[in-house]
């Protein structure tokens, strides 16, 4: 696949990516029986992943998304930025935070620390995608989907310079 000036080559199929996101919404259904959780899912990248977990998720819950900010082609801009806020009331809930990919760990860091200012029960993280060789801002993630090396992926939500987000499967880039 082609997006904009560079090559990507097939990495995760649809069919792969299906199942196991079936597999996280029942251990997040096991783990929240009893309780309404709020899950937050962050944009622009999660929105296919967050649709596809959340049509899985049986206990009753509310969603709601917030955007942030911290990538500019393939590298981060190691600053966030908070494009569209939070509206909900977090005090004494459980949330679930859907991200499409942890590398560094910045972004969720400082999300997760402005987030504990509302009080919520708890905060819980469940990534799509996770490179723990990229890792620089350690984390607790709770739910991840699959560990995958330090390469720049695009597909399922995921971008390159806005492009290449409409696929239901994830490329790697082809070095």
């Amino acid at each position: 696949m082609n997006v904009l000036d560079k090559t990507f080559r097939p990495f995760l199929s649809a069919e792969v990516l299906n199942e196991r996101i079936k597999e996280l919404a029942t251990q997040i259904n096991k783990d929240y029986i009893g309780k309404n959780p709020i899950f937050i899912g962050i944009l622009n990248g999660s929105f296919m992943f967050a649709s596809d977990l959340y049509k899985n998720i049986t206990v009753p819950s509310t969603i709601s998304f917030i955007k942030l900010v911290s990538y500019k082609g393939t590298t981060s801009t190691g600053t966030v930025i908070t494009a569209i806020g939070l509206e909900e009331d977090l005090t004494d809930k459980d949330v679930i935070l859907i991200e499409d990919i942890v590398d560094t760990g910045k972004t969720m860091k400082e999300f997760v620390a402005t987030l504990h200012k509302q009080s919520p029960a708890s905060i819980q993280i469940c990534t799509l995608l996770h490179k723990p060789e990229a890792l620089q801002h350690p984390l607790d993630l709770k739910y991840v989907g699959f560990e995958i090396p330090n390469k720049f992926v695009v597909g399922y939500g995921l971008d390159y310079d806005g492009f290449g987000r409409n696929s239901q499967e994830i490329f790697q880039l082809d070095e």
